[in-house]
């Protein structure tokens, strides 16, 4: 198993197409049982730099019914990994180990999950200049942890928190 380092890639317009294309095979796959499918995280928001990896949110109804999913899935190569730490969402990815293409997360529609994900994505969206600053500490970021992925995953999270808090005022949820 290959261990992930951290690599970000300028903006690339063919992560929409990207998307599009997966979106399509997921709705293929388990389509009957979606209840929404969004491109989530950096890839989702035109000129932010990010990993090279296709984040993609698909909100069910009931979290419990993932386990049918693993098949259908698997065949569109989308290999389930188990995160007993994930109480609010299932996990699929897709790709080699360390140089996946795309990541696959599953949560109940409308949840904080689904809501908060959303909110990020949208406000970085709206206020490009809070994208460049969350584009400046990701390169930081980056570079401090290269070889540390979930190192570099977790120093975002104030910022990331920050965001939703501010998108919540700005929304008064």
């Amino acid at each position: 198993m290959t261990k992930p380092i951290v690599n970000l890639n300028e903006y690339n317009t063919e992560w929409e197409s990207q998307f599009d294309f997966e979106r399509k095979r997921i709705i293929a796959a388990i389509g009957d049982k979606i209840a929404g499918i969004e491109h989530i995280g950096s890839t989702s928001i035109k000129g932010l730099k990010a990993k090279p990896i296709i984040d993609i949110m698909v909100g069910i109804k009931d979290l419990n019914s993932t386990s049918a999913f693993v098949q259908p899935l698997s065949e569109i190569e989308f290999e389930y990994v188990p995160k007993p730490e994930l109480t609010d969402r299932r996990f699929f990815r897709k790709g080699l180990w360390g140089k996946g293409t795309c990541h696959l997360h599953i949560c109940e529609i409308h949840s904080t999950e689904w809501i908060e994900k959303i909110m990020f994505r949208d406000y970085l969206r709206k206020h490009p200049k809070v994208a460049e600053e969350y584009a400046l500490l990701k390169s930081e970021l980056a570079t401090k942890y290269k070889y540390d992925r979930p190192a570099y995953t977790q120093q975002k999270g104030p910022f990331i928190k920050d965001i939703i808090r501010k998108a919540r005022r700005e929304l008064y949820i």
